[in-house]
């Protein structure tokens, strides 16, 4: 059976020359269904290129990108493109709600990219939503949302359709504690539900959510994976009220 995600020696280098910057170095990285793993590390260390490399937004330089049994680094730019849609879900900090559109009509959109039915996506976007506890901002637009909640619209836009692997960039970065715990405890239920997900973050009490913590330093991941790991009790150091 595929793993939602596994990177096998990964680079990636930009620019050439006395520019050439190495942003990942052979990284190893396996995250599997019902694992959340998060990423800390210090700015520059390449915690952003590892998560656009997991995604099929960038290519690596060397090494495998598995996304579901399927290597995203042979890919072309539209079959990337597909993959994405169908089986990666991001949650960035700065959200990329689109302002013209409702709640709902953000969720259903990537649907809609993909050829689903106007009906049938916003079908689906309303149970993602009803998840998510929004189901009473379906139809407001993002201006009219607090922080909490336009982080659960993105949250919900990253698993509708069934997602199995989950990229989420400092998602908690611009709210407040007790947002940010919610947001947190929504992305660990909905790991614990199946899904397999990449955490990055600063802040080691989000960390604590995860089923392990590894660390990047200058392209380098540190406690990347290991044979050992045990997922019968995932999250075990999570915060006391997960």
């Amino acid at each position: 059976m595929s793993v939602p995600l596994e990177m096998k020696r990964v680079t990636r280098v930009h620019g050439r020359g006395a520019g050439e910057v190495h942003a990942l170095r052979g990284v190893d990285l396996t995250v599997r269904k019902g694992e959340l793993v998060a990423v800390m590390g210090p700015s520059g260390s390449g915690k952003s290129s590892l998560l656009n490399a997991a995604g099929g937004l960038d290519t690596p330089t060397s090494g495998s990108v598995r996304v579901s049994g399927v290597d995203i680094a042979r890919l072309g730019a539209r079959e990337r493109a597909a993959v994405r849609r169908r089986e990666v879900g991001f949650v960035f900090q700065d959200l990329n709600l689109v302002p013209a559109l409702t709640a709902v009509e953000n969720v259903s959109l990537p649907l809609e990219l993909d050829g689903v039915r106007p009906g049938t996506a916003r079908t689906e976007a309303e149970a993602a939503l009803a998840e998510l506890d929004l189901t009473a901002v379906a139809d407001r637009y993002p201006e009219d949302l607090s922080g909490g909640q336009q982080q659960r619209v993105a949250i919900a836009r990253a698993l509708v359709g069934g997602r199995g692997l989950v990229l989420a960039d400092e998602p908690t970065g611009a709210l407040d504690s007790v947002a940010g715990d919610a947001v947190i405890r929504v992305l660990r239920a909905r790991i614990d539900a199946g899904a397999a997900g990449l955490l990055v973050t600063h802040d080691a009490r989000y960390a604590a959510w995860a089923d392990r913590t590894v660390h990047l330093r200058d392209g380098l991941l540190d406690g990347s994976d290991s044979d050992d790991v045990d997922l019968s009790s995932p999250g075990e150091l999570r915060g006391a009220d997960a």
